[in-house]
This record gives structure tokens, sequence and C-alpha cells, in this order.
């Protein structure tokens, strides 16, 4: 995938670079099962709403959650890439960044939702195959001290057809 559609106030491009950096690092955590490595991210006023709906609040709560279901994901045969695909620049310090996660054999590393791709009925496909389904992430970064930082986010599966679809 290209560069993200970038949005809102100018900003140098370091600043979409750092944003993208980022990303690349909650992706590598995550696929590495490394809480601390993608706890680092947040602010500690941080807020956090999982795929499933839980809300956590403050790095406290985000650190509980995070060191007891990620650690165990290193052994599943399913991870995830990270994209980020648009980048809204809110202030200069402030930016929402809608991410595209896609479910990621670890073993060939392929994408498992291209099931969905060009399916007349991807919706019957997802029924099937629930492990392919993709996410779809919206983190808002704050920019404290020089560092961009999560300080909200929510983590939502893919429901929609059409976006189940797309390539």
């Amino acid at each position: 995938m290209g560069q993200p559609q970038i949005t809102g106030v100018a900003v140098p491009q370091q600043e979409v670079e750092a944003v993208l950096d980022l990303v690349a690092a909650v992706e590598k955590a995550q696929q590495a099962a490394a809480p601390e490595d993608f706890l680092v991210h947040f602010r500690p006023d941080a807020i956090w709403t999982t795929g499933h709906g839980k809300l956590l609040t403050g790095l406290d709560e985000i650190a509980a959650f995070t060191r007891r279901v990620l650690p165990p994901t290193a052994d599943a045969p399913v991870t995830a890439s990270y994209t980020a695909e648009h980048i809204l620049f809110i202030r200069p310090d402030l930016a929402a960044v809608k991410v595209r996660q896609r479910p990621l054999s670890r073993e060939g590393g392929h994408h498992l939702d291209e099931i969905f791709h060009g399916h007349p009925d991807p919706a019957s496909v997802a029924q099937e195959h629930p492990e392919a389904r993709p996410g779809t992430p919206t983190y808002v970064l704050a920019k404290d001290a020089g560092t961009w930082r999560i300080a909200a986010a929510q983590n939502t599966t893919v429901q929609d057809p059409d976006t189940l679809a797309r390539p």
C-alpha cells in the first residue's frame, strides 16, 4: 500500500513520518507479542476500546489488559499487519489515524483477508472464516514533549461487506 491520505492542517513531512513510525512500532510489538514495546506508545491518561468493545481507561488498566492478552498470541498462527491509511492532522500536535489491520499468517506471511477480495458475498465468507476478518482501528495521537503517543484508540472488527471485499 502506498502513502496514506493526509488531511487537516499542514505539517512538515517529518511529522507524517513520525506517525507512520508509531504505527509500524505498534505493528512490530503486536507481532512480537511484546507488551512493554506496545505500551510505550500510550499516554498515561489514554483510553482504549478493544475490538470486543471493552473500555480501558488509563495506562495502568491498558497495561494490565495487554500483559494478560498479548503474550499468549506469540504462538497463534495469525498475527496482523498495520498500515496507516489516513492521517488527519487536527492540529500540529494532534492527529487522528485510520489504520488498516489485516490478519497475517505467521507461516507464509500471507494476508488471510484476501479470501474476501472480489467475492460476491463476503459476509458469508466472514461467517465461515472469522480469523480472516480484518480490523479497522482509529488512533488519536497527541505529541507531547516531541513524542507522538496514543491518547485514545478504538479497535473495531470489519463487518461491512464492501469493506471486506476491497483489495
